[in-house]
């Protein structure tokens, strides 16, 4: 068989890495040097490569994350009050593989964001789909989703993406279908996908965020008695202030 239609039927079967895995090996001088198996392995090893590239350039697109974060980049000397170990634990993302979740609390400006979508990017990188959501705008979605007749769709993909996080809960009361919709997606998820919740309310009164106290007591058993808490404390100044201070300091030299 002919080199070159070689490398045009591996396009056609959709393997381009691979066919230009192959156009490299044919501009090689010492190529004849190469076995068989060791050319074949170069070629699908670029393949695997490349479609894994892919999967998670996708997954990152559709996580929508607020911020570009990972778990490596955390600074434990900002006086958070940060767990390390717990941490380190949670960066083998085993608590996904459990179907566990994590709740997220503290004062504006510790870092709730931020922290979560670190998780969310390690999330991604170890392969599980993820979307990020700020709840306000969510529960908005959720109601437009209601009028348009999509409402069982958006159900359906919440109930089969790994991981959701669900950033700036408690800025507005959840009205009581709100709360429905709410107990719905957390019922389908516990004990099969894992939720990260982000909040400036303390756990203690999460319940207050919404206005039904019977959908309330639901949600939150869902919510708080399978999850990791991460109560982080106020720092003398906001990871915002430092990051802006940060850049100016930069923009400076």
């Amino acid at each position: 068989m002919l080199r070159y239609p070689l490398v045009d039927q591996l396009k056609s079967l959709r393997l381009h890495s691979m066919a230009g895995c192959l156009e490299e090996q044919m501009n090689m001088k010492d190529i004849v040097n190469y076995s068989f198996d060791d050319r074949l392995g170069m070629m699908v090893d670029r393949e695997v490569m490349s479609r894994s590239n892919r999967q998670l350039t996708r997954r990152l697109n559709k996580a929508k994350f607020k911020v570009n974060a990972s778990m490596e980049d955390i600074d434990y000397k900002a006086g958070r009050g940060f767990d390390r170990s717990l941490m380190m634990g949670l960066a083998s993302c085993r608590w996904i593989h459990e179907h566990r979740g994590i709740l997220i609390t503290g004062p504006t400006g510790t870092g709730k964001t931020w922290i979560a979508c670190a998780l969310g990017h390690k999330a991604c990188l170890e392969g599980y789909s993820t979307i990020y959501k700020r709840l306000p705008n969510f529960l908005r979605e959720i109601d437009a989703a209601r009028e348009m007749g999509t409402y069982d769709k958006l159900m359906t993909t919440c109930s089969k993406t790994d991981l959701i996080i669900l950033d700036d809960w408690g800025l507005e009361k959840m009205n009581q279908r709100q709360g429905l919709s709410l107990l719905e997606i957390l019922e389908d998820r516990y004990d099969l996908r894992s939720t990260i919740v982000a909040s400036q309310i303390p756990p203690g009164k999460l319940h207050e965020t919404i206005r039904d106290p019977t959908i309330a007591d639901a949600v939150m058993d869902r919510l708080i008695h399978n999850s990791y808490r991460i109560d982080l404390d106020g720092a003398e100044d906001s990871m915002r202030k430092r990051a802006a201070d940060l850049t100016k300091e930069k923009d400076n030299n």
